[in-house]
């Protein structure tokens, strides 16, 4: 199950539990819309409360984040898990945008709005 967020160029998605297919491609219309709207957008992943996922999220993923390269400009992914942490450093070659791991919420929310103040 996923909770999604979108404000202003952010998009927020915390995991509870496993981590579906359904949840990604929900995922996925959310930035969609994001980008849509709001042209390059911040990510806000949560993967502290995932349990598990599917390799098809993996994959999709993958696809999703390569047809999207140059669409994110920061991606904040809050994660105590050292395989979560490999696949964010191995997402950076598929991607354009400045990915950066935490443990505190408050911390990732700030950096991503970083970028709001500097480009306003």
């Amino acid at each position: 199950m996923i909770a999604i967020n979108v404000k202003d160029n952010i998009v927020s998605m915390s995991v509870l539990g496993r981590f579906t297919i359904e949840d990604y491609k929900e995922f996925e219309e959310a930035v969609l819309y994001g980008i849509k709207f709001q042209g390059v957008v911040n990510l806000l992943i949560d993967l502290r409360d995932m349990l598990s996922f599917s390799v098809d999220v993996a994959w999709e993923e993958i696809k999703f984040s390569r047809d999207h390269a140059n669409d994110f400009d920061r991606v904040a992914i809050l994660t105590n898990n050292e395989w979560i942490a490999w696949s964010a450093w191995i997402n950076r070659l598929f991607v354009d945008a400045d990915i950066r791991l935490f443990d505190d919420a408050g911390q990732a929310e700030a950096w991503l709005k970083e970028t709001a103040a500097t480009s306003a």
